[in-house]
């Protein structure tokens, strides 16, 4: 941002909007009524708790806004920074929306106080007048609105002094106590309290044209809220000894009765609401533009129309439109909890994010102003406590507005060229996760497949990816694997590496599957494989499942069949898949599931029919576990051990044992068993040495008359069916 953009100090910049923002009509038409009803030393703990969560709040605004250069948006800013766009963006429009009612809002408050001299006010045509006469001078620009602050402010001190040196000095023993009335509560009297100390977001709304944010938010956060709970304390205090809490109830203008000046107490409150419009009206065309430049709302909104200073003139049109249809509505009773519920949501949100920028320990997260982790965390507490004290109908709506424009705005896949706290957050997490984890030794009931898929261009065998997506819906973990031939060394091969991991991201993302990717350069494609599945993984979350995609090719059966061997050597489970691009998986309906009987692999076998069956295109598949055997004898004790094996893995299949007492090859009744099967899984034998080429033959002529087939090597029975 040019530096003449960068023009307000703390005064002008800060104190003056949060302190305006802050003296509406709470401070001269609802103070006293507190008293009454509460009491002064229940309206001072009220005084307290509010400025504490203000205090608390302004705490975490002050160290996120230390750490790093602040842009234009305030609070938006902030957590769009932090949280992401996604976050941002659903409590920024929320932010907005309630600071653009504000306006209104206090619009119609000036009136209603306008009404004591002029009971027939048109409120409006007046109300219109007003908002128009400050659209102009927004719309001239913030210096310019903001010298008039000082007349505003000026006008608001004497209406304070005129209270404050009353001749009332010693509160009343009667107003000491609480006297609640009309079925009000602590609780109650505090939610029409609260909304006075709410004025921290117009007090950063200016962050994008301070000189030097980093110093004057917390400055003028801080002073802000000093001299708010000087002038509330005082007040109360003349309140409690002006008047018997019967008149401090009934009456809402008992300040300007006992005033020094009434006139000047009556001039103090319609600068306090003057003084909200104009604070709003400057700081919620600023979140509008913000959120139009990072394409949250559409871009037309930041257009400054040849504003020489960035002006957002667009934004500001666009917030008269809807300040003026909430005025002509003429009443904002109804929407008021509901805006305090917005602006509590926003201070909520400012908490938690700098509770967890803290608590993540990111090195980039060096504030100036150091924070202890559990003060932002109390004010988070006490903002979403209150949201529904004041009222759970309104709390419940705001909540599912900002859940609904979240979930618009995530849906729109927004882009942002920053990093955010999200990616900290999940690291801390899985930090944590895998040292607890490290500690535990994996029981085979905790068995989950992480499975390696070798396949640097699974966009020539997509159907080899979409298995490896299929088996991931058990909670597994899958991550594509590339293998190139080539030397770190040279720029023109680690170009080729950088190539082939785009082409890698870009084919998960957009058939959006449940994946990582990597890509690995070597000089020999071939050994390294066993590198690649020893060194796979973070302690206890270690790769144990290998899927390769048969190839008819000599040289790649050789491969695959001598990985076969190592990788079970090295405890690794190995999948095998034979997909036939004529028949593909066919119409989804039957998986036959092979049981030598010697192997070791059925458990592992059952364990990926069930994983299978757990997505929508195998759901309603039969399976069959088939066994071979020599004489009925044989035949029922086969039956009898896979109906257990089944009922221990309480797996709903069928049971087929096939007598076979005339010899004829195995391969072939399987070959005509299941011709017409959706997926047939076979188990295949560890390779001894010599013998890769007599495998080889065997695997060749046994699956190049079957449908698709996945080969299963396992390492050992998996129990995760005890």
């Amino acid at each position: 941002m040019k530096n003449n953009l960068r023009r307000f100090g703390t005064l002008e910049g800060v104190f003056l909007p949060t302190i305006l923002a802050r003296f509406g009509v709470i401070l001269f038409l609802r103070t006293g009524w507190v008293v009454g009803n509460a009491g002064l030393i229940n309206a001072f703990l009220m005084l307290i708790l509010a400025a504490s969560i203000s205090f608390l709040t302004s705490r975490s605004i002050s160290s996120i806004s230390t750490n790093a250069k602040m842009g234009s948006g305030g609070i938006y800013y902030l957590i769009s920074r932090s949280m992401g766009l996604e976050i941002g963006g659903s409590i920024g429009i929320s932010l907005y929306l309630a600071q653009a009612t504000s306006v209104a809002f206090y619009i119609i408050g000036f009136l209603e106080s306008f009404k004591i001299l002029f009971p027939h006010v048109n409120v409006p045509l007046w109300g219109s007048v007003i908002l128009i006469i400050f659209t102009v001078l927004a719309y001239y620009g913030a210096d310019f609105a903001l010298k008039f602050q000082y007349i505003i402010f000026g006008m608001l001190i004497l209406g304070i002094l005129s209270v404050v040196f009353s001749h009332a000095l010693v509160p009343l023993k009667d107003n000491l106590t609480p006297h609640y009335m009309g079925g009000y509560d602590f609780f109650k009297v505090f939610a029409v309290f609260f909304p006075a100390f709410k004025g921290i977001s117009t007090g950063v709304g200016l962050s994008g044209e301070l000189k030097d944010p980093s110093k004057s938010i917390p400055k003028g956060l801080v002073s802000a809220l000093l001299f708010s709970i000087l002038v509330y304390a005082l007040f109360m205090i003349k309140a409690s000894a002006i008047a018997h809490y019967e008149s401090l109830i009934k009456d809402p203008v008992i300040f300007i009765r006992n005033a020094v000046s009434p006139i000047l107490v009556l001039l103090g409150i319609w600068a306090a609401t003057l003084s909200s419009v104009l604070a709003y009206i400057v700081t919620a065309p600023r979140t509008l533009k913000a959120l139009s430049d990072d394409r949250i709302v559409p871009q037309f909104c930041s257009l400054t129309l040849g504003s020489p200073k960035n002006e957002p003139r667009m934004a500001l049109f666009i917030t008269f439109l809807i300040t003026e249809g909430f005025i002509l509505v003429g009443s904002l009773n109804r929407v008021a909890s509901i805006i305090t519920i917005f602006f509590l949501i926003t201070q909520g949100m400012i908490n938690i994010t700098t509770f967890v920028e803290i608590i993540t320990g990111n090195p980039s997260f060096r504030p100036r102003l150091k924070v202890p982790f559990y003060l932002p965390l109390l004010g988070a507490f006490g903002t979403f406590s209150l949201m529904f004290f004041i009222s759970i109908p309104g709390a419940i709506i705001s909540i599912l507005f900002v859940s609904l424009i979240y979930v618009i705005v995530k849906h729109r896949s927004l882009k942002q060229d920053w990093g955010d706290l999200r990616a900290g957050l999940l690291i801390a997490i899985s930090r944590y996760a895998l040292l607890l984890l490290q500690r535990f030794n994996l029981d085979p009931k905790n068995y989950r497949p992480n499975i390696m898929v070798f396949d640097e261009r699974p966009d020539l065998r997509p159907y080899l990816a979409k298995f490896a997506n299929y088996l991931a819906r058990g909670n597994g973990i899958v991550t594509f694997i590339g293998i190139l031939e080539g030397d770190a060394s040279l720029p023109e091969d680690v170009e080729k590496k950088n190539k082939s991991l785009s082409l890698l991201k870009k084919f998960v993302e957009e058939n959006k599957l449940v994946a990582f990717y990597e890509v690995e350069l070597v000089e020999n494609p071939s050994q390294p494989i066993l590198c690649v599945v020893q060194a796979h993984g973070i302690g206890n979350l270690y790769s144990n499942v290998a899927l390769f995609g048969w190839n008819y090719e000599k040289h790649r059966e050789n491969i695959t069949l001598k990985h076969l061997r190592e990788l079970f050597n090295l405890g690794k489970d190995t999948l095998i898949l034979d997909y036939k691009e004529n028949k593909g998986f066919g119409d989804f309906s039957r998986i036959d599931v092979w049981w030598g009987g010697k192997g070791g692999n059925i458990e592992l076998m059952l364990l990926l029919s069930y994983i299978l069956k757990l997505n929508d295109d195998w759901r309603k598949a039969k399976v069959r576990v088939i066994k071979v055997v020599d004489t009925e004898g044989r035949r029922k004790i086969a039956e009898r051990n896979i109906q257990q094996k089944l009922i221990d893995a309480r797996l709903e299949a069928s049971v087929k044992v096939i007598i076979n007492d005339i010899k004829e090859p195995v391969s072939e009744i399987i070959k005509r068993e299941s011709k017409n099967t959706s997926l047939v899984i076979l188990g295949l034998p560890v390779p001894k040495r010599g013998t890769d080429e007599d495998l080889k033959e065997k695997v060749n002529n046994l699956i190049s008359g079957l449908p698709t087939t996945l080969l299963v090597r396992a390492v050992s029975g998996k129990g995760v069916f005890e």
